[in-house]
């Protein structure tokens, strides 16, 4: 059918619906680039925007009409005058629709531009300040300011207070999602706070607080609370569990993992109290787990998740598992000890079909395990045998042979595995991320049929695979176009002609090549300017790369936002170009540069010193940098660590 008559039968309604079905970012810019109805289709149906430079707001903006979620987190200048400056004077339309705003790491920000963005935004529902370090009480009471606000996230905003939370619980009392995780001057009293005021919260998560059970106490009241996450807190005990047990009759998902004084008994006693219980998270919580708890997991006929990794288990607890638990999808027994084929085999025989299996380091498994899984278990998408070292090729023949769904496999430092295992493993077409770190017995030939069958591929591991050289890297180049994240480090055979053929992967975001020592300037350059979208890049103890590779990298890696030089050959003319060109750093780690100067630091720092989020130096380099340019960088919102 002739192109123009095929366009004219496919009206708007329908190309919206197509457009619906694709996902990946480079399929949606090919959709554009057919022609001016596409365009305009897409620009109607996109709803998000993750923008890098905040001048281009106001353009983007009129482009995309019916934008409601806008991401400022990439942001490197997003500070009060920023903010200013895009919302202008008034309600500007694109500020009146937006409903999801994420500000996450944007530590310039304060408490005026905050209150801007919470009374230009009338029907924001949903914002995201976490990891800004210098968010505390004062940014909490402009926050409060959007009672429309239904969903907040507060990770490690570390100046936060129970007044600041209060302000928030008094402003905001339509809240349903909160998360308050390494707020770590949050306690008791703001908790309790929060419990009477936020009356509709049906997410919280209070992990890594110096809370005690008097805080669950308090939770314990929110009739509406389904899911509550606690990692890390270690102060926590048995009663606090009683209490949730008694309380919270919406209660579906808990996460305790690492709260290392609750007794198995304590959850037994919550779960008896809520048999619709979906969802249990306890990993590295129990060293001991007794048979009349293991009784109590009868009464959740519902259960999809179980996490509990690193808790001892038994043949009774694979059995209750199989007859009892028939809906589980889930299940996580990482380092748990008892994990035996037997185990395994009673878990999956009987209709459990489980998608997501996590088996790392239980080291007892054999191939018999996997030959189990993948004949109960055809539909499953993501298994994880880290450390699984008595596994063999056979078990990679049953996975491609039975598993084609699989997206996700772990099999890092599994010293069975080899080039027939991959031979039978490339059936899994729908492969996404595939880890073989520390698999010595692999070369090129395994990874050419992975790469020339498993096109989807988005993420490889190949951490000090030994046996992988510049060969290999052709194929993964030629075969897996859609590769985003790449670790290599440690590959030793990896010279320039390797990296350049990973110059060919036009959507490669993030590579590790620590110690790559045949590796000169001619491979990073030719990466640099073929890898357009490379965000994260580390090339640490890369010795043989001279200012040559890195003058390229500061002229077209200009999406870098984190880079790892630390060990490496740069020279104060290098660093300065780096830091002072690639406008979207955010993080840098930069320890040991031997060939670089206190002055060479000082001009670089300077240079980038307004974007940057996050430094690591060197600790003696803190005696000679001047007090003027530590001070400078921290009041622009910039962590300094020193190594």
């Amino acid at each position: 059918m002739d192109s123009a008559l095929l366009l004219s039968v496919l009206n708007e309604d329908l190309l919206i619906r197509i457009l619906s079905f694709i996902t990946h970012d480079s399929d949606r810019k090919a959709f554009r680039l057919v022609c001016k109805a596409f365009l305009r289709v897409d620009s109607f149906h996109r709803t998000h925007l993750r923008i890098l430079r905040p001048e281009f707001i106001t353009t983007l903006f009129s482009k995309f009409p019916r934008i409601y979620s806008l991401d400022l987190s990439v942001c490197p200048q997003i500070d009060d005058g920023a903010v200013s400056m895009l919302l202008g004077y008034g309600l500007p339309d694109w500020s009146r629709r937006l409903t999801r705003l994420v500000l996450s790491r944007t530590t310039g920000l304060k408490s005026a531009g905050l209150e801007m963005f919470m009374k230009s935004c009338p029907v924001l529902e949903s914002i995201d300040v976490s990891y800004c370090w210098g968010f505390g009480d004062r940014e909490a009471a402009a926050l409060s300011c959007g009672g429309s606000l239904r969903d907040v996230k507060l990770d490690r905003c570390l100046g936060l207070t129970d007044v600041g939370l209060a302000k928030i619980a008094i402003g905001c009392q339509c809240l349903e999602k909160l998360s308050l995780k390494w707020c770590i001057e949050i306690t008791d009293l703001g908790i309790d706070f929060l419990s009477k005021k936020c009356t509709q919260l049906m997410q919280l998560d209070i992990s890594y607080l110096k809370v005690t059970s008097v805080s669950l106490h308090s939770i314990s009241s929110m009739e509406k609370l389904k899911l509550l996450t606690m990692v890390g807190c270690s102060i926590v005990d048995d009663e606090g569990l009683h209490y949730l047990g008694k309380g919270c009759p919406s209660l579906q998902a808990l996460d305790v993992s690492r709260c290392d004084r609750l007794s198995s008994s304590a959850l037994a006693f919550l779960i008896n109290g809520h048999p619709s219980m979906l969802q249990v998270y306890a990993s590295h919580c129990f060293h001991e787990f007794p048979t009349e708890v293991i009784q109590g997991l009868k009464d959740l006929k519902n259960l999809e998740t179980l996490i509990l990794d690193g808790a001892p288990v038994s043949e009774s607890f694979f059995k209750i598992i199989n007859f009892n638990c028939k809906y589980l999808v889930e299940i996580g027994l990482g380092k748990c000890k008892g994990v035996t084929d037997k185990g395994i085999l009673q878990l999956v025989s009987g209709g459990v079909n489980l998608s997501i299996l996590n088996l790392t380091c239980c080291s007892e498994l054999t191939d018999n395990a996997i030959s189990a899984i993948t004949d109960s278990c055809r539909s499953v998408l993501c298994l994880k045998l880290e450390c699984c070292n008595l596994l063999t090729e056979k078990s990679l023949y049953h996975l491609g042979l039975h598993c084609s769904l699989l997206e996700e496999l772990d099999l890092t430092d599994c010293f069975g595995v080899n080039d027939t295992g991959l031979y039978y493993l490339s059936k899994c077409t729908k492969l996404i991320c595939l880890k073989l770190g520390l698999c010595t017995n692999i070369t090129e030939k395994g990874l050419y049929c992975v790469a020339r069958n498993c096109s989807e591929i988005r993420e490889l591991d190949l951490y000090r695979c030994n046996g992988i050289g510049d060969d290999g890297l052709y194929a993964l180049s030629s075969g897996c176009k859609r590769m985003q994240k790449l670790n290599l480090s440690y590959c030793s055979e990896v010279t320039d002609r390797g990296i350049e053929c990973l110059s060919h992967l036009p959507e490669l975001s993030d590579l590790e090549m620590r110690s790559l020592l045949n590796v000169t300037g001619t491979g990073l350059t030719a990466l640099a300017m073929g890898c357009k979208k490379l965000a994260e890049l580390d090339v640490k103890d890369c010795t043989s790369i001279d200012d040559s590779g890195f003058m390229a990298l500061a002229y077209y890696s200009r999406n870098l936002q984190q880079i790892n030089l630390s060990h490496c050959a740069i020279s104060d003319v290098g660093l300065c170009m780096v830091m002072g060109n690639l406008t979207r750093l955010q993080d840098a780690k930069l320890v040991n540069l031997h060939n670089v100067s206190t002055n060479g630091f000082e001009v670089a720092l300077r240079a980038s010193g307004v974007r940057l989020k996050k430094v690591k130096l060197i600790a003696s380099l803190r005696l000679h940098l001047t007090p003027d340019i530590v001070k400078t960088l921290r009041a622009r919102g910039c962590r300094i660590r020193w190594d």
